[in-house]
């Protein structure tokens, strides 16, 4: 969800999350300001939203009277309350990703153990070394450099610690099975031979043994690409307790 900028409300219940707002500061308390934003009802800018470092005084940052740009953090129009911030909200919050999300970000900085990529949350992703690529990667330079624009799969979500952990190996692996199946779909196409056959066998004992055989075929081919994602995974785990 990108930052909200529309028309300018004129009631709380205008008010939306991530909305972008200028206001004048009304009061000034220890805990926070209250700043009018031309809903009726003055907004709380906290303390802790002042600004991204720490604040000791409020009046450090904004005094009564000032002009400021601010976003829509909560709103309650029942209690008549909303709270506001002077950071800029992330384009994408924690609660609009989930695992297995295939996303577009950019590289921002590159470490020996993997790589960082910006896609507009709070804070970047990060890929492991060993989810760079599908072949073994001494140094993340070797596949990846600052600026450079990539697609990932989102692995894992740790709200707690405002980690995600993604993975462009795994788009990699998905092409490499998907490649497998069309192959193997392709490769028992029935041929001629096999459908003048099926039609010689029409009204005999044998005909029915057709479409077992298929389904037999069938269930063998799932439980390679079984087998093939499972030593798949167990191989990632491993290599990755050894990095």
């Amino acid at each position: 969800m990108a930052v909200t900028v529309g028309e300018r409300p004129t009631s709380i219940k205008d008010l939306k999350p991530k909305m972008a707002l200028t206001g004048i500061v009304k009061k000034v308390e220890l805990f926070g300001a209250f700043v009018d934003v031309g809903v009726g009802q003055d907004g709380l800018l906290h303390i802790s939203q002042l600004s991204s470092g720490h604040v000791r005084n409020v009046t450090d940052v904004v005094k009564e009277g000032d002009q400021v740009d601010v976003w829509v953090m909560e709103v309650d129009p029942q209690k008549k309350r909303f709270n506001l911030t002077m950071l800029r909200p992330p384009e994408k919050g924690w609660d609009e990703i989930k695992e297995g999300d295939v996303l577009t970000g950019k590289v921002t900085r590159i470490e020996r153990f993997g790589a960082f990529v910006d896609l507009g949350t709070e804070r970047p992703g990060r890929i492991h070394v060993s989810e760079l690529s599908t072949e073994f990667v001494r140094n993340p330079e070797d596949v990846v450099k600052v600026g450079d624009e990539v697609r990932v799969k989102v692995l894992t979500i740790n709200t707690q610690k405002r980690q995600i952990d993604l993975s462009i190996k795994a788009l990699d692996e998905t092409a490499v099975v998907e490649k497998i199946e069309e192959d193997e779909e392709s490769a028992h196409e029935p041929t001629a031979m096999e459908l003048a056959l099926r039609q010689a066998m029409k009204g005999t004992d044998l005909e029915d043994e057709i479409p077992v055989r298929a389904r037999r075929d069938k269930r063998n081919r799932q439980e390679r690409r079984d087998r093939k994602q499972q030593e798949d995974i167990l191989a990632r785990t491993l290599q990755q307790r050894k990095a």
